[in-house]
């Protein structure tokens, strides 16, 4: 059986924003979209630095909304729900940076504006597969799976080729391997700095893309129920204390977990490891 996801916060927020913004430039206020995309120059972005962030909400048009949006209701629903929703908008917003920052220092590949989320969206993609790179993606209107470590890195190598080739397509390539590359790194030093910043995925995930959209399909492995685990371990304090970590981790993000909570998993994890 398959069921959309239920979107979360923030993912809600910028999918309104983004459709308000579109609707509000196209019918009202055309005019402002000169003023709203990023143009790398280094002059014009010093005289308009707002522009670094209204990049992300100018589409060009329905379509160009419709992907970027789909792409970020179906991954970074799962994103969000790992991060948190506070470092969730703060990880989208700079990898939106980064795509205009790329595209900033690589100007002479990247020559016309740059309008639209896909930077910052392509960079929620990199943490989906970062988190789940064996989570199956069904892409129509491919007829088998793909892992979604292999999806992103197709795209990225297709963006690269394209951009090397044809940086005038109109297609803002440059800025979609910024968001990108920036989304690594910010994964790669959290991951750095502790394991507990992190936690370990609990669950394989399968996500599918049907004609119009992404699905989500139930979990590949089926969780233990809430009232099995506190009857098996109610005998166990580390465990039932592990399990309350847990649970908090899912419903609120590790940003919400204490220093001390942060230290008990450290210790709970080494000691497993050992």
């Amino acid at each position: 059986m398959y069921g959309l996801p239920r979107p979360t916060p923030w993912v809600w927020r910028l999918i309104i924003a983004n459709a308000v913004v579109l609707l509000l430039l196209t019918a009202l206020l055309p005019a402002l979209v000169p003023a709203l995309v990023f143009v790398p120059d280094l002059h014009d972005a010093l005289r308009h630095p707002w522009t670094f962030g209204t990049y992300m909400f100018v589409h060009a048009g329905l379509w160009h909304l419709a992907f970027n949006m789909l792409i970020l209701f179906s991954l970074g629903t799962r994103v969000e729900e790992r991060m948190g929703s506070r470092t969730f908008i703060l990880f989208y917003l700079y990898c939106g940076l980064g795509g205009a920052l790329f595209s900033l220092g690589l100007a002479a590949l990247q020559p016309g504006a740059v309008a639209g989320a896909s930077a910052a969206v392509l960079g929620v993609a990199v943490a989906y597969a970062m988190f789940w790179p064996d989570a199956e993606l069904l892409v129509f209107p491919l007829p088998w799976p793909i892992r979604a470590r292999t999806l992103v890195i197709t795209l990225l190598v297709l963006d690269l080729a394209m951009g090397l080739l044809n940086p005038g397509d109109g297609v803002a390539h440059v800025a979609h391997l910024g968001g990108a590359a920036f989304a690594f790194l910010f994964l790669r030093f959290q991951r750095l700095a502790g394991p507990a910043r992190i936690p370990p995925a609990r669950l394989v995930e399968r996500a599918v893309m049907v004609q119009s959209g992404f699905r989500e399909a139930e979990h590949a492995d089926t969780p233990v129920p809430r009232h099995r685990r506190s009857v098996e371990s109610e005998a166990d304090p580390v465990t039932r204390e592990t399990d309350r970590l847990l649970d908090k981790i899912s419903g609120q993000g590790i940003a919400s977990l204490t220093p001390e909570e942060r230290k008990f998993l450290d210790d709970v994890s080494r000691r497993k490891r050992h």
